[in-house]
This record gives C-alpha cells, sequence and structure tokens, in this order.
C-alpha cells in the first residue's frame, strides 16, 4: 500500500502547499482556489478503498484483561476436564436413545472416524483462510500485530468458555448410544464431553472474525462475500462432519456455532476505533506557527493500491 500524504498551510490569506512524497517549494495561492482543489481531492479520495488509520486499537489493559479471561476459563476447563470420570460399561448399557429428544436422536445413529479427521482439517482451513489474508493483503500485514493479538483473544476466550461448559454438563456424546460403535471408544472420558461443540465453536469463531475484520479493512472491496462465503461454508462443514462422526447432537453444534459467532463478532467489534468517519481518520487539521506568523496545517492522506 503506497501512502501519499498532501498538506498545506494557511498564513493570513494565503496557503503554502507541499508533498509528503516531494517538496518542490513553497508557492502562494488564492484561498479560494485550494479550496477547490482541496475538495476535488476529498472528491475522488473517497472512492479509494483503504483507511489511513488502522480500524482497530489495542489499549494494555483491555488486552490483559481479556487474555487473562481467557486464560482462567482455560484453566478452569482443564480441571473440570481432568476431574470427570470416564463412563463404565454398567453405564454404557444403561443408556437408551429414547431419552434423548427427536432432535438430536438421530445424531446417536452416525460414527464415522474419516468425518471426525476431515472436521480437524476443514476447521485448520478455516483459520488458514485469515492467515493468508494477513499476509498478503498489505493493510492487514501492517496490522498482523493487532490482528494476532484480537485472534488470540477470541481463541481464548471461545475454547474456555466451551471446554468450562463441557465439563461442567458432561453430556453423553451421541455415539455412546451406537451399538456398532466399540466399547473401548465410549469408556473414554472425552466420551462425556459433548455439549457444546469445541470445533463449531472455533470454527465460527474463526469465520466471523475473518469477515469482520476484512470488511473492515476493506470496506468496498466486491471480495467480501467470497471471504464472507468461503469461511462460512468452511465453518459450516465442520458442524456437519462433527455430526456425521457421531461427536455431537444437532444442539451441541447450534449452541457452538451461535457461541462461536458472538465472540468473533464482539473482540474485533470492542477493537474498532470509535468516531471517526473514513475522511477524519485520513484528514489531520492542527494549528500551525512558527512564532511570528499564525495559520492551520492541514494533513489528508490518500492511499491506492
Amino acid at each position: 500500500m503506497n501512502e501519499n500524504r498532501v498538506a498545506g498551510a494557511m498564513m493570513n490569506d494565503k496557503w503554502i502547499v507541499g508533498t509528503g512524497m516531494q517538496r518542490s517549494g513553497k508557492r502562494l495561492v488564492n484561498a479560494g482556489k485550494l479550496k477547490l482543489v482541496l475538495l476535488f481531492i476529498i472528491y475522488h479520495s473517497s472512492f479509494i478503498t483503504g483507511n489511513a488509520q488502522s480500524p482497530y486499537a489495542l489499549k494494555t489493559g483491555r488486552e490483559l484483561t481479556w487474555l487473562g479471561v481467557g486464560a482462567v476459563t482455560l484453566g478452569t476447563s482443564a480441571v473440570l476436564r481432568n476431574n470427570t470420570d470416564p463412563l463404565t460399561p454398567t453405564d454404557v448399557l444403561a443408556l437408551s436413545p429414547a431419552s434423548i429428544n427427536a432432535l438430536d436422536r438421530t445424531a446417536t445413529e452416525r460414527f464415522s472416524a474419516g468425518a471426525a479427521h476431515l472436521s480437524d482439517a476443514t476447521a485448520v482451513g478455516n483459520a488458514g483462510i485469515l492467515g493468508v489474508l494477513t499476509l498478503v493483503a498489505s493493510p492487514m500485514r501492517q496490522d498482523i500485530k493487532t490482528i494476532a493479538v484480537m485472534y488470540i483473544e477470541t481463541v481464548f476466550l471461545a475454547n474456555g468458555v466451551e471446554g468450562t461448559t463441557k465439563g461442567l454438563t458432561q453430556r453423553v456424546r451421541p455415539f455412546v448410544y451406537n451399538p456398532a460403535v466399540p466399547l473401548a471408544d465410549k469408556l473414554n472420558r472425552d466420551a462425556r464431553l459433548s455439549f457444546f461443540s469445541g470445533h463449531a465453536a472455533n470454527a465460527f469463531a474463526t469465520a466471523v472474525f475473518t469477515g469482520e475484520v476484512f470488511r473492515h479493512y476493506f470496506p468496498r472491496s466486491k471480495l467480501k462475500p467470497v471471504v464472507w462465503i468461503g469461511s462460512l461454508g468452511l465453518a459450516t462443514a465442520t458442524a456437519v462432519l462433527r455430526y456425521e462422526a457421531g461427536k455431537h447432537y444437532p444442539t451441541d453444534l447450534l449452541a457452538g456455532a451461535a457461541f462461536g459467532s458472538l465472540v468473533g463478532w464482539g473482540i474485533p467489534k470492542l477493537h474498532e476505533v470509535k468516531n471517526k468517519t473514513e475522511l477524519g481518520r485520513r484528514l489531520d487539521v492542527q494549528p500551525w506557527s512558527t512564532g511570528q506568523a499564525n495559520g492551520i496545517y492541514l494533513s489528508l492522506a490518500v492511499f491506492s493500491r
């Protein structure tokens, strides 16, 4: 991304004009003519995608708070998981699909190790979209630290709350009800950690985070629908594959998708630079003085790609 700053200073009734790229010397022009020039620049620069200032900002206190919340919930989820007692053969025999609501009952007939592995791949692929966009798109690459911190907060919070909820509810996974599944798989501690889906939460948190961040850096880009469809499509595929694998009930997946989407939208929202229009972010007006004369300094950033 190339930046060209057009700056000017007004002293009494005259303007002194220069550029941040190359100084060609001072020349006086009529204030009325310069106003027309500035209006022309402002009008045409409004069609250029890109912001002089990042749409997001980090604040030390806020980041420490959210990273702390994420770390605490992750720690809590680890403790709860470790304290979860696995099912016994007697527990498994006592389970009946009839005790499950009609919507979720269909999941008890599913089981596929291949679908489970593929769901891991689609979840990683979703994160890959964000990574590629951040590295390829210049405005995002220049803001990589801000994006990285926000995404870490998103992942910490999504996984921490999801893991804690699983440890508290200890809902039996649907494949445990399936008589075709080996007993050894059902006696694993993880078989009691169904609600809500961590894969769905992570996939949708990443998808919504990616879409939101991209649209804020490129508000006029024609690629916005492509990014949204691609990332949400992978997230949906992840959820469907977890259902086919017998790992989650539909309600697990819906809850995970809803919570993940909320986190993926909320974290960027908390970091948005507020109360500035696009022109306001590009336009900088300050008092100007040499000690002998006073005036106004104006700087307008124009971007191109």
